[in-house]
């Protein structure tokens, strides 16, 4: 669509989740407006999973940065990655459109989960935000985006 384009002018980087060793739990992102992008792009990655650890990833909407309302998005969530069924060192990818938020309601911000259960698993998250409505991607990258290239 944008041939000339580069890719940091398409893609932001709103938030992550680093890479590390996750104990059991939840581990949320902040949570981010939609109305900055035409979309976004959520990818989870797995590395080492312990015996018998599992990965779900799946993204919620609220209708303000501090959560109010908190819901999951309808069929945005991920098939479990799992130790046992070759989890490893994988990636999934979650993509979201405005209109797929509960709009109607007055959501409009979104957050990644990822969840681990069962036993420790590396895993890392990013949400992208991607062809920025305004100005160039670059100028929405969070603050840890270190370069440029």
């Amino acid at each position: 669509m944008f041939p000339n384009a580069k890719g940091s002018e398409l893609l932001s980087i709103l938030v992550t989740l680093d890479p590390g060793n996750q104990a059991p739990g939840v581990a949320n992102t902040g949570w981010v407006p939609l109305s900055t992008h035409h979309g976004l792009l959520a990818l989870v990655q797995t590395g080492a999973l312990a015996t018998g650890a599992t990965v779900d990833a799946k993204l919620q909407q609220a209708q303000d940065a501090n959560g109010t309302g908190a819901k999951d998005v309808a069929g945005k969530a991920i098939a479990q990655l799992s130790q046992a069924s070759n989890g490893a060192n994988r990636q999934a990818l979650i993509n979201l459109r405005p209109e797929e938020l509960d709009v109607n309601n007055g959501f409009a911000f979104v957050r990644l989960v990822v969840t681990v259960a069962a036993a420790a698993a590396n895993t890392s998250a990013q949400l992208l935000g991607v062809n920025p409505r305004l100005a160039s991607a670059e100028t929405a990258n969070q603050a840890a985006v270190a370069q440029i290239v």
